[in-house]
């Protein structure tokens, strides 16, 4: 989608003219190999803000794992043990619903920022992205800016060749693995791993992942780079679906800046030549991550870095002209000339209306879940073998199997009850103790005295667990049914 009609040149060059199968040269491809793109460096307040991302995200994903909650890890998830530590919560695979809600919440996160503002998550915080400017920080700073890499990559081999490209290897080896050791610490206590990888002692699953997600970022963001966001990443393909006129995308203003070409620094001469304020110096191509022409609008591969609005806004600081003329707008914007305030109140549209209200919907109800969640989940199995029976002075039996989940980090000291019918007592859980994060399974026996059920059939009773640590609490509860026969 593009946010003004290119000049006519281009839409001639972009003709699609049918090729004849046969008129293709013998021995000839119909494909053109992907060229080596050299994204030039570039300074500006969008490159410090994609900084500040890197920064901030890098802080977070390699010291979090070192971060201790009490005596444990703050943030683990324990595959082997089934538990999962976020702070002060544990959540255990019965939690699912839990990340069900937290992937729908992000999903929905990603709709809302798109249909207001593009591909920001792409542009700032995507992990291809973040680890792509780090391995090029190491790059430029072994093998040089744009001009020197291209330069060393067509130089024949030598002994200078052979220490930057091996200098830039190592350090992007280093890093790669760095990062693979700190995923893995996710899922493994890190200080442990670490201790473990100083003695040479990994675990081979340990040693597999971490080499695994080292590859892996050694290749995506050494190797890939834009690949994964032009051929690989789906959210390119339906970033269009989200987006529409009113959303704010990198645009370049081609009323204001074609006819392109070199111009004067003065306004008359400017305005006697005809030209647009475009000098066209491909600075805004050569910084590019993806290799794209801005210029020819909105594409794909555009990941919304803005490294093209920082260039281009140094252009015309050189040149005398304001800045803006690639900039952050939306396509109404552009082509109505809207002002800023303009197009920031026309984004509160149904969408990004309907998006912000399932968002505060979903977040309110994720934050209420958290706030009712129970120490203690208590799974009521019934015994499908002995429905129910007559014992003693005819008494009517049901006969349970109890799981006693303790989703808190304290030993639970527990005394078991039942409810819902007069009579109703409790045979096997005078006094249980759940350790920490651990999980009791137990058979216990209703009775209900003869004469009280009023006919057969099922009745809703309740099974409670009292904490005899807080006898002030209210007790742990869970419905089950409690059968009558005829």
């Amino acid at each position: 989608m593009s946010c003004a009609e290119p000049p006519a040149a281009d839409h001639a060059a972009r003709r699609v003219i049918p090729i004849q199968a046969s008129a293709a040269p013998a021995g000839s491809s119909l494909y053109v190999a992907e060229q080596k793109i050299y994204p030039r460096s570039v300074s500006g307040r969008f490159a410090n803000w994609r900084w500040a991302l890197v920064a901030l995200t890098q802080l977070f994903f390699y010291g979090m794992p070192w971060l201790q909650w009490e005596d444990r890890q703050a943030l683990l998830f324990d595959l082997v043990g089934g538990r999962f530590y976020i702070g002060g919560l544990v959540f255990y695979p019965q939690d699912l619903i839990y990340l069900a809600t937290l992937l729908v919440f992000s999903a929905l996160l990603l709709f809302f920022f798109t249909a207001v503002a593009g591909r920001l998550w792409c542009g700032y915080a995507c992990p291809q992205t973040v680890y792509t400017e780090l391995f090029l920080w190491i790059e430029r700073h072994t093998e040089g800016d744009r001009q020197a890499r291209m330069r060393l990559d067509t130089s024949p081999w030598s002994p200078e060749k052979l220490a930057r490209k091996s200098a830039k290897h190592a350090g992007w080896v280093l890093l790669a693995l760095f990062t693979g050791f700190s995923f893995v610490g996710y899922f493994s206590p890190i200080r442990e791993l670490a201790q473990a990888t100083l003695q040479l002692a990994l675990s081979p699953w340990e040693l597999f992942w971490v080499l695994f997600y080292a590859g892996a970022t050694y290749g995506n963001a050494g190797w890939l780079r834009e690949q994964m966001c032009k051929y690989i990443c789906p959210y390119a393909r339906f970033q269009s679906a989200l987006i529409d006129a009113d959303s704010l995308i990198i645009t370049y203003d081609a009323r204001r800046g074609e006819p392109r070409g070199a111009r004067s620094r003065k306004s008359a001469e400017v305005l006697a030549q005809g030209r647009g304020d475009c000098v066209d110096c491909t600075l805004c191509v050569q910084v590019c991550p993806t290799g794209i022409d801005i210029r020819k609008g909105l594409q794909n591969e555009c990941i919304g870095c803005a490294a093209c609005i920082d260039v281009c806004d140094q252009v015309m600081d050189k040149v005398g002209a304001p800045h803006g003329l690639i900039r952050y707008a939306t396509e109404n914007g552009v082509s109505q000339g809207l002002s800023r305030a303009q197009m920031w109140r026309r984004t509160l549209r149904p969408r990004v209306l309907i998006y912000g209200g399932a968002l505060a919907v979903l977040g309110a109800l994720m934050v209420w879940q958290l706030s009712q969640r129970s120490a203690l989940l208590i799974d009521v199995i019934k015994d499908r073998g002995v429905m129910a029976r007559l014992v003693d002075d005819g008494q009517i039996e049901n006969v349970y199997r109890l799981q006693l989940l303790n989703r808190s980090e304290r030993t639970l000291h527990l005394r078991l009850d039942a409810a819902g019918l007069p009579g109703l007592r409790l045979l096997g859980g005078e006094r249980v103790e759940v350790a920490p994060a651990a999980i009791v399974s137990l058979p216990v026996q209703l009775r209900l005295p003869p004469g009280v059920a009023n006919g057969s059939g099922a009745r809703r009773v309740q099974l409670l667990a009292h904490d005899l640590d807080r006898p002030e609490a209210t007790a742990f509860q869970a419905e089950a049914s409690f059968f009558v026969p005829r």
